[in-house]
């Protein structure tokens, strides 16, 4: 299992900062959220040309504002700016986003994706296609010269993992326990991909981490900071799989041997890439990256 880092920053350079530092300190990957601050490709592109060797994820592009032409054209792009290090995370959002925010009709989520991957898949490999489902329509021919990124999909649910372990290279979760991982992520998504002839799934995981001696304040950081985790309903389904109050219980928090623990809950659940997400003071974020690097 890699050890990653989950983070962003607020301008350009920073982030090219950011990916130095995690670039020198030995780490494979880095994720980056698309959120409402800047565009994460666009910052990928732009960032990361100076910086070698490590692998630049997304976590993850919402595909209902992009048509999946767009963001090949975007995601081919960013590929051939930063020289084939790119992996392409997707997901749906959510629906008070697609629709309050953006306007868009949320209805049958999982057709959505199969119809979205059915489209991009071929224009990420051979660069065209001709699809025309019941939602998305997609025909045309792109001319890009870099290779194809692997594409994860933010699937928790088991229709959803069932549709990209057919027709994508994997899946990237955020808040998502070792338990439900183990049970439902790692088992579903495989059958689906050996059902269908596809490799073994990349599993890509991200959650919260602290190194820390004050437990009490850093889960009550931690109820704060990922609050809205607990309230919307696919992050909450997931953590009421594992039977827990809520995202500080998710979080990883304590010493450096529990932290260790629970790192190797998730290595055991099958997760094949393990981002971690650094929150808690600056000590304790230094002092967390300290500790994630003995893991390497």
């Amino acid at each position: 299992m890699d050890i990653a880092i989950f983070g962003f920053s607020p301008t350009i350079e920073a982030l090219e900062t950011e990916l130095r530092t995690a670039s020198d300190q030995g780490f494979s990957s880095f994720w980056i959220p698309q959120v409402f601050g800047l565009d994460v490709l666009t910052a990928i592109a732009a960032a990361a040309r100076s910086v070698p060797e490590i692998e630049l994820g997304t976590s993850v592009i919402p595909t209902y504002p992009r048509h999946p032409m767009m963001l090949a054209q975007q995601a081919l792009t960013t590929q051939q700016a930063i020289g084939g290090r790119l992996a392409l995370g997707i997901g749906l959002s959510h629906q008070p986003v697609v629709e309050g925010m953006w306007g868009i009709d949320f209805s049958k989520p999982v057709r959505h994706m199969r119809e979205y991957l059915t489209a991009l898949m071929p224009l990420l490999h051979d660069k065209g296609t001709s699809f025309g489902g019941e939602v998305i329509t997609s025909r045309g021919q792109i001319d890009i010269d870099a290779p194809p990124p692997q594409v994860l999909v933010a699937a928790l649910g088991p229709q959803m993992l069932k549709v990209t372990g057919r027709l994508a290279d994997g899946t990237i979760t955020w808040m998502v326990g070792a338990n439900t991982l183990a049970d439902l992520t790692v088992p579903t998504i495989t059958a689906a991909a050996e059902a269908a002839g596809r490799p073994a799934p990349r599993i890509v995981t991200g959650v919260p981490i602290c190194l820390t001696d004050d437990v009490e304040e850093a889960r009550n950081r931690a109820a704060t900071e990922f609050a809205i985790y607990g309230q919307l309903p696919s992050y909450r389904a997931m953590l009421d799989r594992e039977g827990l109050e809520g995202p500080a219980d998710l979080a990883i928090i304590g010493s450096a041997d529990q932290l260790a623990e629970r790192v190797d809950a998730f290595r055991s659940a099958g997760v094949t890439t393990l981002a971690m997400s650094e929150f808690g003071t600056r000590d304790e974020r230094a002092a967390t990256r300290e500790f994630l690097r003995t893991l390497l």
